[in-house]
């Protein structure tokens, strides 16, 4: 007995601190609202690699400011020598430092090109950002459509089970043949595969948008609906498509791919190295200062290969932008066209789906009476699946339809700017 209670009383603690343990730990495994489950995935793998992207990108321009380092060398001359002929007396040690010094402008041609690596980077962050939030907003919604689903696929059950004790009912009055009831049982059973079908599909999509969230443990449900929240039509202003950040990405890519062809086309400048030191003579009664020029002679390196490359790459950067404003514009036209025709495409399911409802409450009435056969009420009930379905479908493709056009304007599905 002291062992019964003291499990009891261990459940019961549990219990308690499950209950105190604040939302998004291991106790609660039901998705936080989008915006929120949004925030919180900051931190994932995905999101860390586009920093990482441009915390890379700030070091390459912090390595541009660097200057060439001077060197230090020390020469040593008549050291060993045949001392019958005093040659040690000739001995003569200098100390020298040489400095390079770029010419032509080399080091502000870097300077200018780290920074607008920066800015590529930047531009590329934010967009893989824009685009993960989407991905994101998908899955969730798809975890919201499984689970819809599996409520359609309960709903053909229950009235399925409904009708076949109709048919029951009949075939015991004797005014339905035995065949009635088993063709009620083969679709019921029919229904109910298809159910245990849309759970696991939806176990599939729970796993996958808490994997796109960074959650080791999968989540068992939702606790928002995307889908109700774009019911409602959202006004929509003038879209600059010029503001994409895919347009944005290929302007910057551009710009970076130019400043590598200035860069490129200075290091073809030779520079100069200056050169100082100081001399000791051993017969000397002081030391002797030394200087000096060095000049590289650019007979064979002038850098044209690099040169070429770089253009090249740049003849890419403008081809890339320009192919990125084209898809733009008509992204944005193509967008706006599909929101709507998504809209009236769900409400043309709504009014589909009334009357399917209406379809099948008068076949159920018909079959009750005995005026109608049971295959006219089947068909009527497959109708009103098919018609639940397809809204469900439509209310997809407006979800999709919207994610599409929020990214060409540079916002989350709920409309939050992405930073």
């Amino acid at each position: 007995m002291n062992g019964k209670h003291g499990r009891q009383r261990t459940l019961a603690l549990i219990g308690t601190l499950a209950a105190l343990l604040p939302a998004g730990t291991a106790w609660s495994q039901t998705a936080p609202p989008f915006a929120q489950l949004l925030r919180q995935a900051r931190d994932t793998p995905r999101v860390t690699a586009l920093d990482a992207d441009v915390a890379r990108a700030e070091g390459l321009a912090l390595q541009a400011r660097a200057r060439p380092n001077p060197s230090l060398s020390v020469d040593a001359e008549n050291f060993i020598g045949d001392r019958s002929r005093n040659a040690t007396d000739q001995q003569q040690t200098t100390f020298q430092i040489d400095q390079p010094l770029e010419l032509g402008g080399k080091r502000s041609a870097r300077i200018a090109a780290g920074e607008a690596g920066i800015v590529a980077a930047q531009a590329r962050g934010l967009d893989g950002r824009l685009a993960y939030a989407t991905e994101l907003a998908r899955a969730y919604a798809g975890a919201e459509i499984a689970e819809r689903r599996i409520g359609v696929a309960q709903s053909q059950v229950d009235e399925a089970g409904e009708d076949l004790a109709v048919a029951r009912a009949l075939v015991g009055a004797g005014k339905e043949a035995r065949l009635r009831q088993l063709q009620a049982e083969t679709e019921l059973n029919t229904i109910q595969a298809e159910l245990e079908t849309a759970r696991a599909q939806q176990t599939v999509a729970l796993a996958r948008l808490s994997a796109l969230a960074g959650v080791p443990t999968s989540f068992t449900g939702i606790s928002e609906s995307l889908l109700d929240r774009l019911k409602a039509k959202p006004v929509i202003g003038p879209i600059d498509p010029m503001q994409a950040t895919t347009v944005r990405v290929a302007e910057a890519e551009r710009e970076a791919a130019a400043r590598a062809v200035t860069v490129q086309q200075r290091l073809a400048i030779p520079n100069v190295t200056a050169q100082v030191g100081v001399r000791q003579l051993r017969v000397a009664s002081g030391p002797a200062i030394v200087a000096g020029i060095a000049v590289p002679l650019p007979f064979f390196d002038r850098n044209r290969g690099n040169v070429a490359a770089a253009r090249a790459d740049l003849q890419g950067a403008e081809a890339r932008a320009a192919t990125a404003r084209l898809d733009a514009e008509t992204g944005v036209r193509a967008g706006l066209a599909l929101v709507e025709a998504a809209d009236q495409r769900a409400a043309a399911a709504e009014r589909t789906l009334a009357t399917a409802n209406e379809g099948y409450r008068l076949a159920r009435l018909a079959y009750e009476a005995g005026k109608s056969p049971l295959i006219e009420l089947i068909a009527a009930r497959r109708s009103l699946g098919l018609a639940r379905g397809t809204l469900l479908d439509a209310e997809a493709g407006r979800l999709d339809a919207r994610a599409n056009l929020a990214r060409l304007q540079g916002l989350t599905i709920t409309g939050e700017p992405v930073q």
